[in-house]
Order: C-alpha cells, then sequence, then structure tokens
C-alpha cells in the first residue's frame, strides 16, 4: 500500500477523520494543509518523529490546526 496522497489526507481530514502521520512523510506545506483541513471538524492530527522539523515550521503547522495537532517529541 503506497501512502494517501496529499489531497487524499485533506479530505479525509476535512470530512472529521483523525490521522496519525510521520511527519517526515509530507512536506511542511502539505501538512499545514491538512493541519487546515482538520481544523474545521476538530480531526485530530497526530505528528510522530517532530523533532525532525525545525520549531518555525511546527509553529505553521501548529497555527493551521487550531488546536488539532498532537506533536510527539519521543
Amino acid at each position: 500500500n503506497s501512502m494517501k496522497s496529499t489531497h487524499e489526507l485533506v479530505q479525509i481530514a476535512a470530512a472529521g477523520g483523525g490521522l496519525r502521520l510521520a511527519i517526515s512523510s509530507k512536506s511542511t506545506h502539505e501538512l499545514v494543509q491538512i493541519a487546515a483541513a482538520a481544523s474545521g471538524k476538530q480531526a485530530q492530527i497526530f505528528l510522530t518523529n517532530a523533532n525532525s522539523k525545525a520549531t518555525h515550521e511546527l509553529v505553521q503547522i501548529a497555527a493551521a490546526g487550531k488546536g488539532c495537532v498532537v506533536f510527539e517529541f519521543i
């Protein structure tokens, strides 16, 4: 099974589906799109291995998610 496209993940999140993704699997821009889509229905987005992105990128993603994004740093 291949990774879902960003467009597919945006559709799932916009419908209210929660997602758990490896943060390295998508660009920051793509993660911002997914987080923004999730914010409409308060779907939870869990991003693993968050240490691999710079803090300013995490802030962009978090802002787009409006409380829906959880970063895992372990």
